[in-house]
């Protein structure tokens, strides 16, 4: 989980600095990524819908993307173990 910024159908907001007004189009999100296995992705698309939507515009996307292979740097395992 990490903090983001972004935009989309979200309209931005303005701020002052020094006195001077500017419009700023990206808005602070949050990105959340998960790695499981493919068999349980229907399942996590759907808990991930069902304990955050709201409606309304701004809830946010799911991308759904293969992940080739997973290496843990400290240690150097690879695959699962590395998870």
């Amino acid at each position: 989980m990490g903090e983001v910024k972004g935009f989309g159908r979200q309209k931005g907001h303005t701020e002052i600095y020094r006195g001077a007004e500017y419009k700023v189009d990206f808005i602070p999100k949050i990105k959340i990524e998960i790695v499981v296995d493919a068999i349980d992705v229907d399942k996590v698309i759907e808990a991930v819908i069902s304990g955050t939507r709201t409606g309304k515009i701004g809830d946010g996307k799911i991308f759904v993307l293969p992940v080739e292979t997973v290496c843990r740097i400290r240690t150097g395992e690879k695959g699962k173990e590395a998870i």
